[in-house]
């Protein structure tokens, strides 16, 4: 439920767009971000960082956007954060006790800290190229296509990576299992 509640802002940044323009849409986007970040803030009484920085990136480009009537500065936008979580995945590997992926999913699975960061160096690696792509399609395509991929592209692309990490703890963790099932015996 969580990941439909995530997605709101983009559903309706796509409606939006397919019912009216660039424009409507970006407004769109900055009032759904707005009401997803009071909401969570209003239900869990605390602010999520994610919807936070997502609506602070919509305040500042899609505020430039209407602002200008200049669409190139929501196009950025998916790159600004794209680049903003490739650069705090990376620093968590220097700065902290733990990298970023470790503290969000050590509840759940056992890895090594070599494994961990290795995952960590991956997402920043992710999120570098994503950055890419998104100002690839801005730059060769049309605002149409631009739309579909940041729906549809980015969302596949993403869920093809995180089953790709999957698959790779699950077997670091049989690994993991594995030996110590042998050091038991």
């Amino acid at each position: 439920m969580k990941f439909l509640f995530d997605l709101f802002p983009i559903a309706l940044f796509f409606i939006a767009f397919k019912l009216g323009d660039i424009y409507l849409a970006t407004a769109t986007a900055i009032a759904a971000s707005l009401v997803q970040v009071l909401w969570s803030r209003i239900k869990h009484g605390k602010f999520e960082k994610m919807p936070l920085i997502t609506l602070a990136t919509l305040i500042v480009l899609g505020g430039a956007t209407l602002l200008f009537r200049n669409e190139l500065f929501i196009k950025w936008k998916p790159t600004a954060l794209y680049w903003v979580l490739a650069i705090a995945f990376l620093l968590s590997q220097f700065i902290g006790k733990k990298p970023i992926i470790q503290r969000l999913l050590e509840q759940n699975i056992e890895l090594t800290l070599k494994v961990w960061n290795q995952l960590n160096l991956s997402w920043a690696i992710f999120f570098s190229c994503m950055g890419f792509a998104n100002l690839y399609v801005v730059y060769n395509f049309d605002t149409n296509t631009w739309v579909n991929f940041k729906l549809f592209g980015t969302m596949g692309i993403t869920l093809v990576f995180i089953i790709a990490q999957g698959i790779y703890m699950s077997k670091q963790q049989k690994a993991i299992t594995d030996r110590a099932s042998k050091s038991e015996l």
